[in-house]
């Protein structure tokens, strides 16, 4: 009975194994360029561009800013956050665009750039920098500049201690410092956490006035969109945004009310959560710089009217059919056939980027052959069409590191090369 049976068992295990294979086979999502990006790789194959290259559109990122604008009106101010816009030339475009000179500052070396690039800039510190930072700065300012440090410049403290050590440079140097408050929002990545340190951070300030003074708070609230139902919901989370950040205000207010009694940089939101701050009261200065070139981390409902303006555009440097894995080679036509998004081979100009596979559609890295910052391995179906020399179209999924990769930004408009601008060193 045993014999009888097996081969129907077998004739039927092989029928089941096909059935599955047909069903979860994937399907083919390759396609060629869309209009855009074809014009854009013809453009780039015109202007013998033979490397990587971050490219910014203008025309994009002049929607972006309309956007921005119609959000962040007066009373409240735009910031400007320079380490999601790497570029003094892509920074001065944005300042021309919304009026600003208001600039959020996250690294030493760059804070002395501002110093000798735009003398007139009002900075604050994005995080709290280590008391070696706060000498650098000081050991490079140069001697004749119109940029004046104790006006200028607020420096985030986040702790008793930091201001002791800040304090302390300040009675050396006989200088005087702004000081902004982190204070904790919900992220709890580091700040004031509760009224009475605040208390006791403002007295140290209250009575060393001739070398300290309180400019304002700052409160991050990147962890808002990120919430999800059960544990809440993105507006629940803003709201005790609000709610913590008021608690400081009227606990600093009521017990150094004269400290109060001037104009305060209230600092907070950025670029996931700006436009949730529209009938806020409260704060007056919002930080903002990913939203106005929307990389991919920054695909959220909290952004609406948002459009990408960056890309990485990469040459093509081989193309063969088919795909063939090191010592696996006899799996290439079974693989093949399963997923017909393997029928093409494409290995191109540098990767290993933070960056998402944008145009044209259906294109991956395949993670069985392996990652490469040399020549990253792409396949795609047959119809996405690519040749030798065609661009390969990635999205960042964010603009702060990965544009400081390629050197200069190429700047397009109306699918035209018009310039470029520097990142920073």
């Amino acid at each position: 009975m045993k014999t009888y049976y097996r081969p129907r068992f077998l004739i039927l295990l092989v029928i089941i194994i096909v059935a599955i294979a047909i069903v979860f086979k994937p399907k083919n999502i390759g396609k060629p360029y869309t209009p855009y990006f074809d014009l854009l790789n013809k453009e780039l194959k015109k202007n013998t561009i033979g490397r990587p290259v971050v490219i910014i559109d203008l025309d994009l990122l002049d929607s972006n800013i309309a956007v921005l604008k119609s959000h962040i009106k007066p009373p409240k101010y735009y910031r400007v956050v320079d380490k999601s816009l790497p570029s003094l030339g892509l920074i001065d475009y944005i300042f021309s665009k919304t009026g600003t000179n208001k600039v959020m500052c996250f690294h030493q070396p760059f804070l002395n750039l501002w110093v000798a690039h735009k003398p007139d800039v009002d900075l604050l510190l994005g995080k709290p920098m280590p008391l070696s930072a706060l000498e650098t700065f000081y050991a490079q300012l140069p001697d004749s500049t119109s940029f004046n440090p104790a006006k200028q410049i607020q420096w985030l403290i986040d702790s008793k201690e930091r201001l002791l050590q800040y304090q302390d440079f300040a009675h050396q140097k006989n200088t005087h410092l702004q000081l902004n408050v982190e204070i904790d929002v919900g992220l709890h990545r580091g700040g004031v956490t509760k009224t009475e340190q605040l208390i006791e951070m403002l007295s140290v300030i209250n009575s060393d006035s001739s070398h300290l003074s309180f400019s304002g708070f700052m409160g991050y609230d990147a962890h808002v969109p990120e919430v999800f139902f059960p544990l809440g919901s993105p507006q629940g989370a803003y709201k005790n945004v609000l709610k913590y950040y008021n608690e400081f205000f009227v606990a600093g207010k009521k017990a150094f009310p004269e400290m109060f009694n001037k104009p305060l940089t209230l600092n907070g939101a950025g670029s996931k959560t700006y436009q949730m701050y529209d009938s806020d009261t409260l704060l007056n200065d919002l930080a903002s710089g990913s939203s106005l070139l929307l990389p991919s981390d920054f695909d959220l409902a909290t952004l609406t009217g948002h459009r990408p303006a960056v890309f990485i555009a990469t040459p093509v440097l081989k193309k063969s059919t088919g795909i063939k894995i090191p010592f696996l080679e006899f799996l290439a036509p079974l693989m093949q056939w399963w997923n017909p998004n393997l029928q093409e081979t494409y290995f191109i100009y540098g990767g290993r980027w933070k960056a998402k596979h944008h145009n044209p559609e259906g294109l991956s890295s395949n993670a069985l052959y392996g990652f490469s910052s040399n020549q990253e391995i792409v396949n795609g179906s047959a119809k996405t069409n690519l040749s030798v020399d065609d661009f390969i179209f990635l999205r960042p999924t964010q603009s702060e590191a990965v544009m400081l990769e390629f050197g200069n930004i190429l700047l397009v408009r109306n699918h035209k090369v018009v310039g470029n601008w520097e990142v920073f060193e």
